[in-house]
């Protein structure tokens, strides 16, 4: 009779644990479950789970471990760091200081942060919503001036670092490149026009006015707040860890799946009060030449199975999280997990996929191709390798089986149709892209992306003597360090204090690379003479670090 009551009650417990507040069938219910099996295996971490239709939840469940050390399980009501998710957040206190009359998305940021350096382009609120200031972001930043992955780092931080930034990545509105410091700079406005604390001013008008009470921004990473998980790197072996992120208003804002989904639910639903706000929200503004950016006010508006989507994923730590709106379809959905190989992203599609794979949409048919035929030896005239100096990478052309190829790596490339003498369609790419070929140039667009210019190089394989030209010590007044180059038996490597040494390779005369430093470019003078070099890591680019006089490193 006991064990038949356990039995009873787990089979109790295993219904409550979904919380179904509304209607879903039970093989939905088990589908959606099924997903996260593996999170559910012993001392594993997991997540928590939760979907919400017709504005009722209908699923939500929680997977895993919170804390290793301690055994202690996730729950619904479990707080995750929801990395990057908080910047839509940061977004919505301008929105609504836009719509008090309080500022201006076309303000000048410059006018609240006057200690700014003037970059001789007018970057304004707008421009760091979209994510298309130019300015260079956080961790890249840092990076080069030496700080580990795991060193302390806070927006006082970095508002003594781009004080330092004499040029910008590129020129305001021209181009889409992920910035964390545009979203941390939006603090410093909140608080200049507030006289506010942005955590404490969040709080009062953001999480307490729309019903989000386990939310909160945390500036302090070691302080003990109660039943907060702790996050994992790892697959199968796990490390915790360690946290650093005491930044804000780009990240580390800590929420719960329940009030996340009251948050997406505004969407679709928004609280009185709140509709143009939301509305504001999902402003898309081209790029300068008239090109999509799908990347509104802190989230990302696209589609996904046929349904308009708002999403935006986040990352930090181990932690890593996943919300998207579908609000056509009135359906939130929000993955949170505690390691680093949770896939809440690819989670949440499967998720839309199971509720929504049943839906009606069109699917857009291929464009048809209309070839020319070229022979052979007129295809070898566009083989060679190919620069992009704006975007700091390399592509390679080359003849295959009597068809020209597009190569980005040995395992990934595209075959090139021609349809014209010098004009080609890219075959098995995400986009359909065109490539041309004029003179020693390029180039690659599309009907919705900015066009991609490369310069023909040469590849040569460079002697120890002109190897040894690169040899020297390379101070950045931008980021207050030094990188030292160092020529040996005909390899080099490449010196900082605090990342110690690491190899670099040739990619072209005057062009290196290694990892983590990313690209440098030497910058010579008339005479031929290295002054410096350029040094470019995805988020920044082109930071100049000048040749220190009097000094040559050569083993």
């Amino acid at each position: 009779m006991k064990k038949e009551r356990v039995t009873l009650l787990f089979f109790i417990l295993l219904l409550c644990s979904f919380r179904s507040n509304a209607q879903i069938d039970s093989t939905s219910a088990l589908k959606i479950d099924s997903l996260f099996t593996k999170w559910n295996i012993p001392n594993h971490p997991g997540g928590a789970v939760a979907v919400m239709s017709a504005n009722k939840i209908i699923f939500s469940k929680a997977y895993g471990l919170a804390s290793l050390e301690y055994l202690v399980p996730n729950s619904t009501g479990t707080i995750f760091n929801t990395g990057s998710v908080s910047k839509q957040f940061t977004a919505m206190g301008i929105v609504r200081l836009e719509e008090q009359g309080k500022l201006s998305f076309d303000d000048d940021i410059r006018k609240y942060v006057v200690e700014l350096p003037d970059f001789g382009e007018t970057i304004t609120i707008r421009h760091l919503l979209h994510h298309t200031s130019g300015l260079r972001s956080l961790h890249a930043l840092f990076r080069l001036a030496g700080w580990r992955n795991d060193d302390s780092r806070t927006n006082k931080d970095l508002n003594r670092f781009i004080l330092k930034q004499k040029e910008l990545n590129f020129k305001p509105g021209s181009e889409f490149l992920y910035c964390n410091t545009g979203y941390m700079l939006m603090v410093n406005i909140i608080e200049q026009v507030t006289g506010e604390p942005f955590k404490d001013w969040m709080k009062k008008n953001i999480f307490d006015e729309l019903d989000m009470p386990q939310t909160y921004v945390e500036d302090k990473y070691s302080r003990v707040v109660a039943n907060n998980a702790t996050s994992y790197y790892g697959r199968d072996k796990f490390e915790r860890a360690v946290e650093y992120w005491g930044y804000v208003g780009s990240g580390n804002m800590h929420s719960t799946t329940g009030d996340l989904l009251t948050w997406l639910s505004n969407f679709n639903t928004p609280k009185i009060g709140w509709e143009s706000s939301f509305k504001k929200m999902l402003t898309v503004d081209a790029l300068n030449d008239g090109k999509v950016n799908n990347y509104a006010f802190g989230v990302i508006v696209d589609e996904h199975l046929g349904s308009k989507r708002i999403q935006h994923g986040g990352a930090i730590g181990g932690f890593r999280a996943f919300v998207a709106s579908y609000p056509d379809d009135n359906l939130n959905i929000v993955v949170l997990t505690n390691f680093s190989a949770g896939n809440p992203g690819g989670k949440s599609d499967q998720i839309a996929d199971i509720i929504l794979g049943g839906k009606a949409f069109v699917q857009s048919q291929p464009e048809e191709i209309k070839s020319i035929d070229l022979s052979n030896e007129d295809l070898k005239k566009f083989e060679g390798s190919f620069w992009n100096n704006r975007q700091k990478y390399s592509r390679k052309i080359y003849l295959r089986n009597d068809t020209l190829r597009y190569s980005r790596s040995a395992v990934n490339e595209s075959p090139l149709v021609p349809i014209k003498e010098n004009e080609f369609k890219m075959l098995n790419a995400s986009n359909i892209l065109k490539v041309e070929f004029e003179g020693d140039k390029m180039i690659v667009s599309s009907n919705s992306l900015s066009p991609a210019i490369f310069d023909k190089v040469k590849d040569k394989e460079l002697k120890e003597q002109e190897l040894s030209e690169y040899a020297g010590k390379f101070y950045s007044v931008e980021v207050e360090s030094t990188y030292t180059i160092s020529v040996d038996k005909g390899q080099m490597s490449i010196y900082h204090p605090r990342h110690g040494a690491f190899p670099l390779k040739v990619l072209y005369p005057d062009i290196l690379s290694g990892w983590p430093i990313g690209i440098i470019q030497i910058k010579r003078n008339s005479n031929n003479r290295v002054l410096g070099i350029l040094i470019s890591n995805g988020r920044v680019r082109n930071a100049w670090f000048e040749k220190q006089s009097g000094n040559k490193s050569r083993k």
